[in-house]
């Protein structure tokens, strides 16, 4: 998949609230490359929570989702047990339900870069010991 890259939720809340702090650095990260955004349900719900001070913010970061800003990798109900082990792997810090489901789409699509705010993705590693690269820093 060339140019496409996982998305965590924090530049997705950055890139729709004007009031976060990466606000300006996301809008100018999205402009200046031509990636193809890929993140999963979980990652859309912690979004659209953190966006719940305005509801037109959520709508337009629904309309944007529609519209294929973001494709979103289907977790299956057997995927479950990989993510419990990757929850328990990393429940030192603890790693979250919707990072979880990232290193999952992380494994099942090969993609091996992401856009995180979170420094979590700094720790989390692919099957080999492969680090998934942060390009949002």
């Amino acid at each position: 998949m060339t140019n496409t890259i996982l998305v965590d939720a924090g530049p997705l809340i950055a890139l729709f609230d004007k009031d976060d702090h990466y606000h300006s650095k996301m809008k100018e990260f999205v402009a200046k490359n031509n990636y193809k955004f890929v993140s999963t349900l979980a990652v859309v719900t912690e979004v659209t929570h953190m966006l719940d001070f305005n509801v037109s913010v959520q709508i337009d970061f629904l309309e944007w989702l529609m519209n294929k800003g973001v494709l979103l990798h289907e977790i299956q109900q057997n995927d479950f047990p990989r993510i419990i082990a990757l929850t328990k792997k990393y429940s030192d810090l603890p790693m979250d339900f919707a990072d979880a489901t990232l290193v999952l789409a992380a494994e099942k699509t090969g993609i091996k870069s992401i856009i995180s705010i979170d420094k979590d993705f700094d720790v989390y590693r692919l099957p080999g010991k492969v680090k998934i690269k942060n390009v949002f820093k």
